[in-house]
């Protein structure tokens, strides 16, 4: 499954980002080779005949801009500049920087000369309007296929980015892997999950409850839960090592692996504290807020993502069978879909009054003082009884940690090709604009659900990429605010819900497994149930 998504990503992209560049072009967007009329004012008198580079000040009015670049903007622009005179061939060149408030197609055309956010034209058809102001055209740089630029860009970039995420695992999966191999070996890992075999039995029966898998996932979901991160991911790659060796087709995911990875992509956490941060630094009056929003989004999540493996593991599908199905029984899937969709929304209506009710009565800041707490000592207390426990058993534990440690090594290396193609895919499929197009199509489905439109590209961009879906969250609050109901929500959408296709690439890459089975579409469950429960539990109490 993964290897369509990763063909569809790309495809997608930069076909996308083709067909926009064309079109531009045809359109001659960006107006290449035709002057827009500006005022161009001098601390002195501007002589064009001295060769000389002067401070200048460019003032653009905004009918001259909407009308050249049928844009609507609604002041006038002003930018400092610089002047260069050319005696010799007649040319007067001027240079001026963009920034974050500039007009969008400024900073487009600005792109095209790489990351800098410098400006150039050519000055024409000057006419002086007194010694130190002068009116004249100004011809900016040509741009052409600016969007396979990005493509280009963003693919590089991206391949850069993996393998620093997966260089910097390195200390992380040395010193936790070098931890858990003290547990193990000292039998710690087997009383904790002789402890929590009766649900481990239930939710993967195929794992023995005395198997270290069994310790490794435990782990990895309290990790998980309390927010550490970087122990989590570790526990999670020795756990999928783990299941790996109770695997008969190596190279095919398992039940087990397909259910432990729909609870990882569901991303159930006590506090979202990467979304509070984001909020408290955006000036929230309660950054705290979304806590018990986050908790029921994920929630809806985690159950949808266990269900769903636990229903499409039984039903395995050959190669061929499922888009036959499909052809099969078109119109009988499609009203099925559609009376699901309306038994959820009346299932939700319902229970509304009774859900607001009673997480009315959280008190959202004790509750975020108590977990910090309890992930601020989890990290120290973990080395200390883990390590302590295999003293006790007289376990040599130096020796082990470094047994452990290279193991951790070993993960995160082996990880980095599984990073780069699916990091490197989806920055082309953003780059290439694919994303925005699918932000449109989608939009009458979200009106239909009362999803605002600005709220979107976070719930579409949350299961490809954590730094995109980030960065789009604190845009969204930065427009429109952290306590308002969009900022809210997309806060919500990021602690509900978690970078699916990141999980599934690295997971599977640490033991190699090409044939993923039902894994993606539990996961892609697990984000659309997480989307609508954050959805429906913030209009609850905030809309």
């Amino acid at each position: 499954m993964l290897n369509y998504v990763w063909i569809t990503l790309l495809f997608l992209g930069i076909a996308t980002g083709l067909t926009t560049d064309i079109i531009d072009r045809n359109n001659n967007k960006y107006r290449n080779n035709e002057s827009l009329p500006v005022t161009i004012s001098f601390p002195y008198t501007f002589d064009s005949t001295i060769k000389k580079s002067y401070d200048a000040n460019l003032l653009i009015s905004k009918e001259d801009f909407n009308s050249f670049y049928d844009e609507d903007i609604s002041a006038d622009l002003s930018f400092p500049a610089k002047v260069s005179v050319n005696p010799d061939d007649k040319k007067i060149s001027l240079f001026f920087k963009t920034n974050k408030e500039s007009p969008k197609i400024f900073r487009e055309i600005a792109s095209m000369s790489g990351e800098e956010d410098d400006l150039s034209g050519k000055i024409s058809g000057i006419s002086q309007i007194s010694g130190k102001e002068v009116k004249a055209g100004i011809t900016l740089e040509e741009v052409l296929f600016l969007k396979m630029k990005k493509i280009t860009n963003s693919a590089i970039d991206y391949a850069k980015i993996s393998v620093n995420i997966a260089l910097g695992l390195i200390g992380i999966m040395a010193l936790w892997l070098g931890i858990m191999k003290i547990a193990e070996t000292a039998g710690l890992i087997g009383i904790i999950a002789n402890w929590m075999k009766p649900l481990t039995k239930k939710l993967f029966p195929d794992v023995p409850s005395d198997h270290p898998a069994v310790g490794s996932m435990i782990m990895n979901i309290s990790a998980n839960m309390l927010g550490l991160g970087n122990a989590a991911t570790p526990f999670g790659l020795k756990a999928m090592e783990d299941l790996d060796k109770l695997n008969p087709n190596k190279g095919t995911a398992t039940n087990s692996m397909v259910t432990f990875l729909a609870i990882n992509t569901a991303g159930m956490t006590l506090i979202p504290a990467t979304a509070i941060a984001v909020r408290a630094a955006s000036g929230s009056s309660d950054p705290a807020i979304i806590i018990g929003t986050s908790l029921f989004g994920a929630f809806c999540a985690t159950v949808t993502g266990v269900l769903a493996a636990k229903i499409l593991e039984k039903f395995p599908l050959q190669k061929g069978i499922l888009s036959g199905m499909i052809k099969k029984h078109k119109r009988g899937i499609l009203i099925f879909i559609g009376l699901a969709i309306i038994s959820l929304l009346l299932v939700f209506t319902g229970m509304g009054k009774m859900v607001g009710s009673s997480l009315r009565f959280l008190n959202p800041e004790t509750f975020k003082t108590v977990i910090e707490l309890i992930s601020t000592l989890a990290i120290p207390l973990l080395i200390f009884i883990f390590v302590g426990f295999g003293v006790y058993k007289k376990v040599k534990v130096y020796e082990q940690f470094v047994e452990g440690a290279k193991e951790g090594f070993n993960i995160a290396v082996r990880i980095i090709p599984y990073l780069v193609a699916i990091l490197v895919a989806i920055g082309i499929f953003r780059a290439g604009g694919a994303m925005d197009l699918l932000v449109t199509l989608l939009m009458p489905l979200t009106d239909f659900i009362g999803m605002p439109a600005e709220a979107l590209p976070m719930a579409l961009m949350r299961p490809l990429s954590g730094s995109g879906s980030l960065g789009i969250m604190a845009e969204i609050m930065s427009v429109h605010g952290p306590d308002s109901f969009i900022g809210i929500l997309v806060s919500t959408f990021f602690g509900s819900t978690e970078t699916t296709f990141y999980v599934l690439a690295v997971y599977f890459g640490a033991v190699n497994i090409k044939r993923t089975r039902h894994a993606v579409p539990a996961g892609l469950l697990a984000d659309v149930a997480g989307i609508l429960g954050a959805l429906f539990i913030v209009k609850l109490l905030f809309g």
